[in-house]
């Protein structure tokens, strides 16, 4: 037999958990989980299972959860304060980057320092694209535990300077139409005005904004536009 009164209670506490954990995790700020460093797992990890077990244990006030994840939120935004603040606290609670190769050769002291070995070294290198260690000048591996290589001179990718070449300049493109809406704000950021913008338009032979599924212009003044079009017969090439 469903005990109603009970279901009610976890339902209402599990929207309590949820919204504790969004409010958390605004206050505690951004990072990808490729990012987090062994702290900032662990203090995730913590208030995880705190808010899990939140909403099925009955016997202990919610408050009480929520405190607990507080307190946790707290002292991890406390810090990443400190951290900001302080190179030696950010080394000590981010570590600090570690050379795996210099000039070509392997530090063995720091893959053992890192508890690598060179099958996992190859790896890595594989990995990033480089089939051939002895293509690399140096390999170090970052706080959050990946390694960043840097290729010989003469087996670096071919770039504009190699090439002498003068490229157009490229930046942020401002999106000035979406779903037929202009976005006004984009517009004056860009210094353009919405005479600017249906001027555009008819050049590229649309009547009105309304039809536009996005409109964009990069820092080159390059307009492009993309319309509703329903009308287009799209072919399945994916199963």
């Amino acid at each position: 037999m469903i005990d109603f009164a009970e279901l009610w209670t976890i339902i209402i506490r599990s929207v309590v958990s949820i919204v504790t954990l969004f409010v958390m995790s605004k206050i505690m700020g951004r990072k990808q989980i490729s990012q987090l460093s062994i702290f900032d797992y662990i203090v995730g990890i913590s208030i995880g299972s705190i808010a899990a077990q939140m909403t099925v244990d009955g016997e202990i006030e919610w408050f009480y959860f929520v405190v607990a994840m507080a307190i946790y939120a707290g002292i991890y935004t406390l810090i990443a304060v400190i951290t900001i603040k302080s190179i030696w606290a950010r080394k000590f609670f981010e570590g600090a980057p570690i050379l795996l190769m210099q000039n070509g050769k392997i530090i063995y002291k720091n893959l053992r320092k890192v508890r690598y070995d060179v099958n996992n070294l190859l790896e890595e290198c594989r990995q990033s694209g480089y089939f051939d260690i002895n293509d690399l000048n140096m390999a170090v591996m970052e706080s959050d535990g990946k390694i960043s290589f840097l290729p010989k001179v003469d087996k670096r990718p071919v770039n504009v300077c190699d090439m002498k070449l003068s490229p157009e300049l490229e930046g942020l493109v401002a999106n000035i139409i979406i779903d037929g809406h202009i976005m006004s704000d984009n517009l004056e950021a860009i210094g353009k005005d919405e005479a600017w913008l249906i001027k555009q338009l008819k050049v590229k032979n649309v009547d009105s904004p309304e039809q536009v599924l996005l409109a964009t212009c990069d820092i080159n003044s390059t307009f492009n536009v993309f319309l509703k079009d329903e009308s287009i017969n799209v072919k399945h090439c994916l199963e």
